[in-house]
């Protein structure tokens, strides 16, 4: 019988928007201190949702959030302890490849729950 092999990290994605690009350096910097994101990109976007019954048009930054999904509820804990939104997006989207040299670079700062 052959013992079990360690499970591979998975790694992905992790999107969340705010309503400033204050508040989105302050969650990626966070994020990224207590090493539960390799990297976060940020940029401004128009959002057109639906809120309360009501459609909104805002502008919005959106954040993607690379790192080991081991992490994920740590960093929902994170963002919904520093977001200002009553109900911030959270949507995880995992790898289904990649380049095995990114993501070992990826695993080094992210690294899996002990």
């Amino acid at each position: 019988m052959n013992p079990a092999l360690p499970s591979q990290p998975q790694y992905g994605l992790i999107l969340t928007t705010t309503g400033s690009c204050e508040e989105a350096e302050t969650i990626a910097q966070v994020l990224l201190e207590e090493h539960l994101a390799a990297c976060v990109n940020y940029f401004e976007i128009k959002s057109l949702y639906r809120w309360q019954g009501e459609i909104h048009k805002d502008p919005e930054w959106q954040l993607i959030i690379k790192t080991n999904l081991e992490q994920q509820n740590a960093i929902e804990s994170r963002i919904s302890a520093l977001h200002s939104y009553k109900l911030p997006e959270f949507l995880v989207i995992p790898f289904q490849g990649g380049s095995e040299v990114y993501l070992q670079w990826l695993g080094q700062q992210v690294p899996s729950r002990a």
